[in-house]
């Protein structure tokens, strides 16, 4: 069971990549194509309901051009 800052984590991790990809102009298609994912994933990720690996954490700030810093809460 998640605790309610685990929940909090994704929630900030996922609207970064909303942010960092809406920024890019790509939509959830074009991400996940380029992530080797589907749409559902990255639907996922920014919704903070699915989990992401470390690897795929990277991916995503090397594809997005972010770095993601996590706010205590």
């Amino acid at each position: 069971m998640m605790t309610p800052h685990q929940d909090d984590i994704k929630q900030q991790i996922g609207a970064m990549i909303r942010e960092a990809r809406k920024a890019r102009g790509l939509t959830q298609v074009e991400l996940a194509e380029k992530l080797s994912v589907t749409r559902t994933a990255i639907q996922g990720y920014e919704s903070g309901k699915q989990n992401l690996t470390i690897d795929t954490m990277q991916r995503l700030a090397i594809l997005l051009g972010i770095t993601f810093i996590i706010k205590p809460a």
